[in-house]
């Protein structure tokens, strides 16, 4: 049996700050949206490289707040193209942790993505 990555749900409370912040900003492509018809939530999923993510409007498929935890080759180079895209709600930056660098950005909903390069000694 073979367990395949797990596919993180992010809540969103608007579509258009969602793109915005995803596609835009952080450079994942549109895969699918899906409404069972369209005054409802949206429901869509997200990708880049091997990281995927379901963004819900609907109530009571995550909770506002929530960490996702991304693992990158180049955080370095990843912090340089988002900082060259002048986003004007985030400017992130790589700390350094005990076991390599990190750069956490917060989404316009509370949620957070915390990109990690781990550094061999």
């Amino acid at each position: 049996m073979h367990l395949a990555p797990a596919i993180p749900v992010l809540r969103i409370f608007s579509v258009e700050k969602a793109k915005e912040f995803y596609l835009d900003f952080l450079g994942f492509t549109l895969d699918w949206e899906h409404r069972f018809e369209p005054a409802l939530p949206l429901y869509v999923q997200v990708h880049r490289d091997g990281l995927i993510l379901h963004l819900s409007e609907h109530h009571g498929d995550s909770t506002p707040g929530s960490t996702v935890f991304a693992r990158v080759e180049d955080i370095q180079a990843l912090q340089r193209e988002l900082i060259a895209k002048q986003y004007g709600y985030s400017r992130p930056e790589a700390q350094h942790v005990g076991w390599g660098l990190q750069m956490e950005i917060a989404d316009p909903f509370g949620n957070r993505l915390r990109f990690c390069q781990q550094i061999e000694d």
